[in-house]
């Protein structure tokens, strides 16, 4: 149980405080509701850009990290298709360096020429590095777009393509700011060895003067209904075939995302799951599987993926892997299986609320998904799941015509290898 205490600041920012006196650290996480999904098709990789951007100094702090550092702090930040989340722990003696670092931040970002060509450039490498020079590393670049034809899901945090980042203007950068980071459009955590009432204050000094901004109402197109098998073939200079098949699902905000969750680590989930006993141990198809759930706050995708041992079709590989996917559809899954990944689950959330950080973080994603209060009711909704709910959501999920299939092949001496029919 994570106890806390919640109030709204004038302006509109929702601060929550979790006090924890076993630790001498205090963690502070900044979440502004804002990811991927709110580009502009024509200008992708804005909020990972921002992300970069708001390590380059405020108007007042140039060199934030130093700062924190002489406070014995350190910080980082994500990004993804529906948050950009902020986080810095440090000494709670010295919480107040925190609160004047991220309030100078969101008050005053220091915008220049230089900072946006500094950290366009770090982007651009990161995008040639991690997506483009790695094996395998386009795999979402190709896989967003294929399963995804209007939502936004459909690029990749990173941007669809450098030439986004690369021509990013300055004013650019400052309309985006302007768009989002406010306090209406945050949502900021403190906990650790700290005090409620000394966080109020602290919250009003640094925080109250800020301008509230206006909160724009997210419109984002539904993605249709897919009714049909999408298929695409590429070949590259990787060590071994490899086969993603993309499912659409709901949102994380449905009741039967447990189910979801449950279902995907029981296929998948360790060295005593079903696809591994059944494609890489027994059956050597594979030389690795995996199948996992995207956890989108929009409707997402379940993705199966595996690399192939070498001599293996494709179309052998799949058939293997659709008739596991089938026969979860068809039979109930065991008492056993159910039981063991709930344990599981529940040991793995227990053991998060151990570290002060991940309270704070998980604190701060639950109000945005509705309210805080319900990351203490989790555990007791992975409890609740039935075998009945978890056939329901694979019959649901794993069709041939909900599917988005990318065949991923070696490039051979001589010429390509053959696409599957």
């Amino acid at each position: 149980m994570i106890h806390f205490e919640k109030f709204k600041l004038d302006n509109g920012l929702t601060v929550i405080v979790h006090e924890d006196k076993s630790t001498p650290l205090a963690a502070i996480n900044i979440l502004y509701d804002v990811g991927a999904k709110d580009e502009d098709p024509g200008r992708t990789g804005f909020a990972h850009l921002f992300e970069h951007l708001m390590f380059g100094g405020s108007v007042n702090i140039p060199r934030y990290d130093e700062a924190l550092e002489k406070a014995g702090g350190e910080n980082n930040a994500f990004t993804n298709n529906d948050i950009t989340n902020y986080y810095l722990t440090l000494p709670a003696g010295n919480i107040e360096t925190g609160f004047w670092l991220e309030s100078d931040r969101m008050l005053s970002l220091a915008f220049s020429e230089k900072s946006l060509e500094v950290q366009r450039h770090v982007v651009i490498e990161e995008f040639n590095e991690r997506y483009l020079n790695q094996p395998y590393g386009d795999v979402w670049l190709l896989l967003r777009p294929l399963a995804y034809k209007v939502h936004p899901y459909r690029w990749n945090t990173i941007g669809k393509e450098i030439s986004h980042i690369a021509e990013a203007k300055l004013q650019d950068v400052k309309d985006f700011f302007a768009r989002f980071y406010f306090p209406a459009n945050a949502i900021m955590v403190v906990a650790g060895n700290v005090r409620t009432a000394e966080i109020k204050k602290l919250a009003e000094k640094w925080f109250g003067p800020i301008p509230s901004g206006s909160k724009e109402k997210r419109i984002l197109p539904s993605e249709p209904e897919q009714k049909e098998k999408r298929i695409m073939s590429v070949s590259r200079d990787v060590p071994a075939n490899a086969l993603y098949k993309a499912y659409h699902t709901g949102p994380r905000t449905a009741s039967l995302f447990y189910a979801e969750d449950l279902l995907t680590d029981i296929l998948a989930e360790g060295k005593s799951s079903r696809l591994y006993n059944s494609l890489v141990k027994d059956k050597k198809l594979f030389s690795e599987i995996d199948l996992y759930l995207s956890g989108d706050v929009e409707p997402g995708l379940v993705v199966a993926e595996g690399k192939l041992h070498k001599g293996i079709p494709m179309e052998q590989a799949e058939a293997a892997l659709q008739e596991e996917l089938n026969r979860v559809c068809k039979e109930y899954v065991t008492e056993e299986e159910i039981e063991k990944v709930k344990n599981k689950m529940e040991a793995a959330l227990l053991f998060s609320e151990v570290n002060v950080l991940n309270k704070a973080m998980n604190l701060a994603f639950w109000e945005l998904l509705g309210g805080a209060s319900l990351a203490n009711k989790e555990i007791d909704f992975y409890r609740s799941v039935t075998r009945e709910q978890i056939r329901e959501r694979a019959s649901g999920i794993f069709n041939e015509s909900n599917s988005s299939t990318l065949y991923y092949l070696a490039e051979k001496q001589g010429g390509k290898p053959a696409i599957p029919a």
